[in-house]
């Protein structure tokens, strides 16, 4: 995914950035901790598309940007 896009795009739902995550094809908003498919190179961002962040995965994003409140 170009980073000229990604810039460009924001969590539907909280309207905060997305981490792309290029070995799953997914974009990830550790505010609202889903992911949100990339299906034939095209960002799905539909709240109801978007699967539920493991433990496990937001363990593994940056710390700063997680809201643990969620």
């Amino acid at each position: 995914m170009e980073k000229k896009l990604l810039d460009k795009l924001v969590c539907p739902k909280s309207k905060s950035s997305l981490i792309y995550n290029q070995d799953n094809q997914e974009l990830l908003c550790p505010v609202c901790k889903l992911a949100y498919p990339i299906q034939d190179d095209i960002p799905v961002l539909l709240i109801d598309e978007a699967r539920k962040l493991s433990g496990d995965e937001l363990k593994q994003l940056p710390t700063d940007q997680i809201n643990h409140d969620k």
